[in-house]
């Protein structure tokens, strides 16, 4: 069943988004966001976990269209509630722990791993790849882009047609690109950190299925990362010629089968994934 989301009101004093209700604010300092975990919808952050491994679609559909009628800010397609990634946060902790008793086996370069998995390879990985796709996206593929042929864009998934409400023009939010992000790590955790982990002693070893295998593991991952990528950039209206994003696919599946040649990624990659917990 889908969790429940409310379309906030065409007038009213307080919007009811995500499933979660606002509470009542104080006149005094106001608590950050990030640490109001009463309001956070971790039912919606699980759904949303299962729906990208099966209907990855539907996760970007979800997301409404809204205005904060409150503040009068300009219209968002951000979600802002962090439950996603607090919850992502606690499996790469989990796998951190897993990953550093089996490759470490001291608490000190445990903690090390699990925290550079984290911070590193979750959190500032996904930074920068929102802060790229802020930066060069909008600009690229934007209404006007710069060395792409303007076409006719159907409707996104958010149910607009190429422009904001009454005609207004859009822009990318860099808040709206690290939402893209952190949902495309999670099928590389899934793969990489989950997958890679559980299947290990069979992909490291010096036969060619082992190479088949674990090289295999490593383009479904990629691969999967640029489809949730595409598919989030191309439910925004306002952007155009979003296939482009999938292009990487034709590199990962270049390299893929160049790889089957004798280079097992994963005995190549793996050292490098624990290299923060080493002593």
């Amino acid at each position: 069943m889908n969790p429940h989301i409310s379309i906030p009101r065409q007038h009213g004093n307080n919007s009811n988004f995500g499933g979660t209700t606002p509470t009542a604010r104080s006149n005094g300092l106001r608590m950050p966001r990030l640490l109001k975990f009463p309001q956070m919808d971790f039912e919606r952050a699980t759904w949303e976990m299962t729906q990208l491994i099966i209907a990855p679609k539907k996760v970007f559909r979800s997301i409404y269209y809204h205005v904060d009628h409150q503040k009068q800010t300009k219209n968002t397609y951000h979600l802002a509630d962090p439950s996603f990634t607090y919850l992502l946060s606690s499996f790469q902790l989990l796998t951190g722990i897993a990953w550093g008793i089996a490759t470490q086996g001291h608490a000190g370069p445990t903690l090390r791993l699990t925290l550079m998995f984290i911070f590193v390879h979750f959190l500032l990985s996904s930074l920068v790849i929102a802060t790229l796709a802020y930066l060069l996206i909008g600009r690229l593929l934007g209404p006007g882009g710069k060395g792409l042929p303007p076409r006719m864009r159907r409707r996104g998934l958010f149910g607009e047609e190429g422009g904001g409400r009454d005609g207004e023009a859009e822009d990318l939010e860099f808040g709206y690109c690290f939402d893209v992000a952190i949902r495309a790590f999670f099928p590389v955790w899934i793969c990489l950190y989950v997958g890679q982990f559980v299947l290990w002693y069979l992909i490291r070893g010096d036969h060619w299925i082992s190479l088949f295998l674990g090289n295999t593991l490593y383009l479904v991952a990629f691969s999967y990362y640029v489809v949730i990528f595409f598919l989030g950039y191309n439910a925004l209206p306002f952007l155009q010629h979003t296939e482009l994003l999938l292009s990487p696919i034709v590199l990962y599946a270049v390299l893929w089968a160049a790889s089957l040649f004798g280079f097992n990624i994963p005995k190549h990659i793996a050292p490098w994934m624990t290299l923060g917990g080493r002593e």
